[in-house]
């Protein structure tokens, strides 16, 4: 059994421990609320990038840009959305599990575009197909720190050297639940309502001149939101880890009193009945 100091030696330093998972916690906790004030700012651009395009497909229903068209698929991109640190709890296991089944059940080769250090370092680990990369981005990226992979992966696309480019996220849904997430970036999938009627604007140039320069800036603006939406995520794994970790410390902090209580009493206990003893033999 340990000695007594050794146990308040302990004890100490979960302490200490304790102090720092607490204010990790308050930490990702306000980092989280203004993360998803910036998922929330985002919205209303995507939205009305994505009600633009509906009205745009409607007006040119025979034009068929690059980026909508259905190809037979005989090499893909998947662009990996992780974070740069650790203690997120099962979060990037989450979204690389999600990624190499997808690599592995793919019949055609797939190369990998990454956003973040944890993915990036596993992909490089595992020697697959890593086509470029960006990390540290910190949590208040702007959508110029991910624009270079967000290139890469659409200038595949266009030059025909990937048919589909997917991405993989982790997707916000509450506090305590993030969903690891599978999205289809290109070929585009028409918005819901690109049938339906809409305002009636004009606009100069042609439709389909702005539906040209629209459509990439409608995939960056998605990947500019699941990044938003990772890093939500990420604040949020790591609240709920960092309170495990708090509580687990509370925990071990009081199994370690106890033992020391332990320790404590048997060595009292042990020192009077030397003092007994030692007192009877004089007597003796």
């Amino acid at each position: 059994m340990a000695s007594l100091r050794d146990l308040r030696r302990r004890i100490r330093s979960v302490q200490n421990t304790q102090k720092i998972t607490k204010a990790m916690e308050l930490v990702a906790a306000a980092r989280m609320r203004r993360a998803q004030e910036r998922v929330t700012a985002s919205r209303p651009y995507a939205d009305e990038v994505t009600s633009i395009m509906a009205e745009l497909m409607r007006r040119s229903p025979e034009y068929k840009h690059p980026f909508l068209e259905v190809r037979e698929v005989r090499n893909r991109v998947i662009v990996l959305i992780t974070t740069d640190r650790g203690l997120v709890g099962a979060l990037n296991s989450n979204n690389t599990r999600l990624a190499l089944r997808e690599m592995n059940e793919s019949s055609v080769p797939v190369s990998v575009v990454t956003i973040g250090r944890k993915g990036r370092d596993l992909i490089r680990r595992l020697r697959r197909n890593l086509i470029a990369e960006v990390s540290d981005i910190g949590f208040q990226p702007g959508i110029g720190d991910v624009l270079p992979a967000v290139r890469v992966a659409i200038d595949a696309y266009e030059k025909g050297e990937a048919d589909q480019v997917d991405m993989v996220y982790a997707r916000f849904i509450s506090a305590g639940r993030q969903v690891a997430t599978l999205q289809r970036l290109i070929p585009v999938e028409p918005p819901e309502g690109a049938e339906k009627a809409a305002a009636d604007f004009e606009y100069e140039p042609e439709p389909k001149d702005v539906l040209d320069a629209l459509l990439p800036r409608y995939v960056e603006a998605q990947v500019y939101r699941a990044v938003l939406e990772n890093i939500a995520s990420e604040q949020a794994a790591k609240i709920i880890a960092m309170r495990n970790a708090t509580d687990n410390a509370a925990d071990l902090i009081t199994d370690l009193t106890l033992t020391a209580n332990k320790v404590r009493q048997t060595s009292i206990t042990t020192e009077l009945m030397e003092i007994v003893g030692g007192a009877a033999a004089l007597e003796a």
